[in-house]
């Protein structure tokens, strides 16, 4: 019987010894993920009025101990954006505060239960809405109202240099924007074709698809419309989406970019941009603002669209890991560096 018994008490042994081994794994990974994620900034939710509705906000202040901070005010791109990019703008507000500097952003309309569309939106609705929160934070005391800047990504180029010709701002700061909607639009199609290495065929009928929602789009054609003359192939367009697109595709930035002038402006451009032709972009913000000698461009080889590492995002495995352990590793090297040095001296 005492033979019996001891193999069992050492399998038992064992198997509770395994057990804690990989209980305390799970509890050092777990304390990794909340360190990394710990941010050396202080948040608070914020609520802002503007237009009869309320923009939830977050604010993030340094912990420098001083009683006024200047302001990085992000504007985001295109879709449901919630006011902390789902955690992905921390790194950039820590770099921020690491500056001196705060950072205000808010949940779109219609995102995470604010009020109201932001499909119902036009560019000039979205200055008017980033213009009311500049407003809400010169009153306060903990902001100085002349160290206020503009930070935005894609879509917000159309946006950036409207708010500067509605209020005055200290500095701004453009990723990824694109100049002109509907070449961007045909740009981005052409790219994404020759990722997916797409034959001759279907490369001409998606640019035939292209010209007819253009021709649609230029004799306000309505959604239903547009779902005949496409076959209801809408490749996911909806009823809201079509309007959004229909107040927006005129955008062009280029004589809007005017306002910017005599104001410091980085300009940051990915390697692996296509959404947005770069070279495009860089050329006009330079013959536009270059005069005044406010303009810095900075290039990110190795980075996408989203100044995230193209050999992270081209993983969702590695995507996810490195947002999860390591999420200033996200983007590319020197982005957010060259973010905080540009507000040490705008």
């Amino acid at each position: 019987m005492c033979a019996k018994t001891q193999p069992r008490r050492r399998g038992l042994r064992t198997v509770v010894w395994s057990l804690v081994m990989v209980l305390v794994v799970a509890a050092g990974l777990v304390g990794v993920v909340l360190w990394q994620h710990s941010y050396d900034m202080d948040e608070q939710r914020v609520s802002i009025r503007h237009g009869g509705h309320t923009l939830n906000g977050v604010l993030a202040t340094p912990k420098d101990g001083r009683k006024q901070h200047g302001l990085v005010v992000y504007v985001h791109g295109d879709g449901p954006v919630d006011a902390t990019h789902d955690d992905g703008y921390k790194p950039m507000w820590e770099a921020n505060a690491r500056a001196g500097y705060a950072s205000l952003s808010w949940d779109k309309p219609g995102v995470a239960g604010a009020p109201g569309n932001w499909l119902d939106q036009s560019m000039d609705d979205r200055a008017e809405e980033a213009a009311a929160a500049i407003s809400w934070a010169r009153a306060r005391p903990d902001i100085d109202g002349d160290r206020i800047g503009l930070w935005g990504a894609s879509q917000a180029g159309w946006v950036l240099p409207k708010i500067a010709a509605k209020t005055p701002v200290r500095f701004v700061i453009a990723v990824s924007p694109a100049i002109n909607w509907l070449q961007q639009g045909r740009y981005n199609l052409l790219a994404e074709l020759r990722a997916d290495g797409a034959s001759s065929a279907r490369t001409k009928a998606a640019i035939a698809k292209s010209d007819t929602t253009r021709r649609l789009l230029e004799r306000h054609a309505t959604f239903e419309e547009y779902v005949k003359a496409t076959g209801r192939e809408t490749g996911g367009m909806t009823a809201d989406r079509w309007g959004f697109i229909a107040r927006n595709y005129t955008a062009d930035a280029t004589r809007d970019l005017r306002a910017l002038r005599g104001i410091p402006v980085l300009l940051t451009l990915a390697g692996h941009d296509i959404n947005v032709d770069t070279a495009d972009t860089e050329r006009v913000y330079r013959k536009v603002l270059d005069a005044g000698g406010a303009l810095t461009v900075e290039r990110y080889p190795d980075a996408t669209h989203s100044l995230l590492k193209q050999s992270i995002e081209q993983s969702d495995v590695k995507t996810t890991l490195t947002a999860l352990f390591s999420p200033r590793s996200l983007f590319a090297k020197g982005f957010l560096d060259d973010q905080r040095q540009f507000l040490e001296h705008p």
